[in-house]
């Protein structure tokens, strides 16, 4: 288990304390059409954090070719129609590019700062001279609107129910996921990043916003400096 990461709950879990079943029923909601409205059709995407497939399968549904990249194997798994490779984001050098490069999940936000630039060096390593990368940011607010829950499509009940400072800019996040016949609790580190922050982060890989594809600035599409 990472450092400061942990889960519990039915099934497996993976190093950063995410629970494979649970990420198994949760849907997705307008994630993938705002990828497939940000890059060209058809194209070739590198998915890195691809979980159990949440994002791919929809992809691949909308004609795209996905390489899904993860490091839990129990997450792979569940991966149906897509290439898989098993292995830690930060050091994957596959020696090919992309149209599309895509991070989800807020993994930009890694609390560990060499972790977050080994993330950003393998989107900018893997992406075509003339393709784009895509970053889901949190929302400004996550970590200062807790705890707050809402009902997710899916019947879970899921909370933030804190969002506590460690020190040097991380912050320990504790996740609830109530469905009627199963619960699970996760806590990570997450360090928040202005906007400004975040686009220095994108510098120090060789990347630069293209643009912000949502109002709340959560998604976002980069391409090489």
């Amino acid at each position: 288990m990472r450092t400061g990461h942990e889960g519990t709950g039915p099934g497996a879990i993976t190093p950063d304390g995410c629970a494979v079943e649970l990420y198994s029923r949760l849907p997705l909601g307008p994630d993938p059409d705002i990828i497939a409205g940000a890059v060209p059709a058809g194209a070739r995407i590198l998915e890195l954090g691809s979980g159990v497939g949440r994002m791919t399968h929809p992809l691949l549904e909308r004609g795209f070719t996905v390489t899904a990249v993860d490091e839990s194997p129990e997450m792979l798994e569940r991966v149906r129609g897509a290439r898989t490779i098993c292995s830690p984001i930060e050091d994957i050098d596959l020696g090919e590019t992309f149209d599309v490069v895509l991070l989800a999940s807020f993994l930009v936000h890694s609390g560990d700062v060499r972790v977050r630039q080994g993330l950003l060096r393998a989107c900018a390593r893997h992406v075509t001279a003339d393709g784009c990368v895509l970053v889901q940011r949190e929302g400004e607010d996550y970590h200062t609107n807790v705890p707050r829950e809402r009902i997710d499509p899916s019947g879970a009940t899921i909370r933030i129910v804190s969002s506590e400072p460690l020190g040097d800019g991380v912050n320990s996040v504790r996740a609830e996921y109530e469905f009627p016949d199963a619960t699970w609790i996760q806590t990570f580190r997450a360090r928040p990043l202005t906007k400004e922050q975040f686009e220095e982060a994108l510098a120090e890989a060789g990347l630069e916003v293209d643009k912000y594809l949502t109002e709340d600035r959560i998604w976002v599409r980069a391409v090489r400096r």
